[in-house]
């Protein structure tokens, strides 16, 4: 690699990275109020991105396997700012800013790809505790298996019914391994969602299947009449099709029948309780988030299947759509069914995804807590 191109590398890549974490400490402290003092609290990496951009351009047609990610991965990051600096200056809403952060999942599927090549970028789809971890960085240092990384099954932009999904690159078949099935939210997509999940299944050792739902929008979550949510109401086309794609998945790689997880944010978290609590679920593990709860799922659910049955259950205190005394009575309700609740209420939280409790969950799915 010639050394004005490692030059350049190096001038682009921490602005870009800064500029994902920046985006992501936007969408998850995100609370309408306070998205002034949340953007500045982001600071402008976005401009320093913006500054050194155009060196990529100059590169030797050699390197475009290097160019073409991280070009499209920065213009991914700058479209979610843009946005994001327009609502800032008055000219947009709420909307825009959901708009904006749509962004953010298709920069990081956009730099994934060279994880493999270069080591920030890897360190960057680890959870920060693990970067130094000398186990998983051997892991990942190996070729990686065919069937291992990210993979699509009729998950395209617009579809309906295929889901995304992430193998470890460490994959070995000669052990168990757990399974997060991840439910994306109202007017979302498994695709996007998948992100919200990508780091610590990669760092700590899990099978992620992010699908997306089979209808259109119908919940108070929608934001856009093209996008789709889940069967909260009339007929179940999804639990079928969820179990369709967790029974692929098991015949392709070996899932620890014990270990799994059904988890979804809003739409996706309430859609957790609609097929997880029947009895034919094949789930052995709950965990909504941020999610609604009408009393009379907990009196209609079947109690064998409510008996023991493991939820962990996430909450912000500041949820303006869902508010926190649902959470806390829906709690009370499957504790009193029977479940074997562990509830997480955050003072901070809105009705955004806190991905940092993922670690939480994973510890919790493996009987750690």
């Amino acid at each position: 690699m010639s050394e004005a191109v490692v030059d350049d590398i190096v001038a682009v890549l921490p602005p870009l990275l800064q500029s994902l974490e920046a985006l992501s400490f936007i969408a998850r402290h995100l609370n309408p109020p306070d998205f002034g003092r949340v953007m500045e609290a982001a600071g402008a990496p976005d401009q320093a991105l913006q500054a050194v951009l155009a060196r990529l351009a100059e590169w030797p047609e050699e390197f475009a396997h290097l160019r073409a990610p991280l070009q499209t991965a920065s213009a991914a990051a700058l479209a979610a700012f843009e946005g994001l600096r327009a609502v800032q200056r008055g000219d947009g809403d709420l909307m825009t800013v959901f708009r904006a952060l749509r962004h953010a999942p298709r920069a990081q599927e956009a730099l994934y790809p060279l994880a493999a090549r270069l080591p920030p970028v890897s360190n960057f789809f680890l959870d920060p505790p693990l970067r130094d971890d000398a186990g998983l960085l051997a892991g990942l240092a190996q070729p990686a298996p065919e069937n291992t990384g990210i993979h699509h099954d009729h998950n395209e932009p617009g579809s309906r019914g295929g889901y995304s999904f992430y193998v470890p690159e460490y994959y070995t078949p000669d052990r168990v391994w757990p399974l997060v099935m991840a439910l994306h939210g109202g007017s979302g997509n498994g695709r996007g969602f998948l992100w919200s999940w990508l780091r610590d299944a990669r760092s700590h050792g899990a099978i992620l299947v992010a699908p997306t739902a089979t209808g259109d929008t119908s919940s108070s979550e929608s934001t856009s009449s093209n996008k789709s949510t889940w069967a909260l109401m009339g007929d179940d086309t999804d639990s079928p099709n969820l179990a369709r794609i967790l029974a692929s998945v098991q015949a392709r790689w070996n899932i620890d029948p014990t270990k799994l997880l059904l988890t979804g944010m809003s739409d996706g978290g309430t859609f957790c309780y609609v097929s997880g609590l029947e009895s034919a679920s094949p789930f052995t593990h709950l965990a909504p988030v941020s999610a609604t709860f009408h009393p009379l799922m907990a009196e209609l659910a079947d109690a064998e299947r409510l008996r023991g049955l493991p939820v962990y259950l996430v909450h912000g205190k500041l949820d303006w759509m869902f508010p926190v005394q649902v959470a806390r009575q829906t709690r009370d309700l499957l504790s009193a069914a029977g479940a074997d609740v562990t509830y997480r209420e955050l003072d901070d939280l809105s009705h955004t995804y806190p991905r940092e409790i993922n670690a939480e969950i994973l510890k919790w799915l493996d009987g750690e807590s």
